[in-house]
């Protein structure tokens, strides 16, 4: 029993221990807070409301979690999902959406077989640096003007750091 209690005691000692004894911790990764994604929602719907557009504006985190929804006034029920997809394809693949529009475009319709991977213009990452802190996506209009609208927004992102 005592050998039993000693041998407890040794291994929550351990499991206390930090892991990386004398290491420099890294900092955290930078986060997209719901402020950055206000001001970036809010810089798109500025470029739509310009243009007489009505979209559904959806801003995802780094794990493709929502973070921020607009449906401007008018706009059809169906973009709300569409501009949901944009964005998670953006976090996912780590690319603009026009990406895998231009593919299939030129021929290249093997992108239609990868999960998650929407083929239309409106997603784009968000980027801090060179690190994805989320996604922008679009939709109501075509999908270029879906695109000229979601790269309104990420200028919002840029110019807030």
């Amino acid at each position: 029993m005592r050998q039993t209690l000693t041998v407890a005691a040794v291994l929550v000692t351990w499991l206390a221990l930090p892991r990386h004894a004398g290491a420099q911790a890294s900092p955290p990764p930078p986060a997209l807070t719901l402020a950055a994604a206000t001001r970036i929602a809010e810089a798109a719907q500025a470029e739509a409301t310009r243009n007489q557009w009505n979209v559904v504006i959806a801003i995802l985190d780094a794990g493709a979690h929502l973070v921020h929804l607009r449906r401007m006034d008018g706009t059809q029920l169906g973009s709300v999902d569409v501009a949901q997809e944009k964005a998670k394809s953006a976090v996912l693949f780590r690319r603009p959406t026009k990406a895998f529009a231009d593919a299939v475009t030129a021929g290249r319709i093997g992108v239609l077989r990868l999960p998650g991977a929407m083929p239309i213009e409106g997603g784009i990452p968000l980027l801090v640096g060179d690190q994805v802190v989320g996604a922008i996506g679009v939709s109501g209009v075509t999908s270029e003007q879906d695109g000229q609208i979601a790269q309104a927004g990420t200028k919002a992102l840029s110019a807030a750091r």
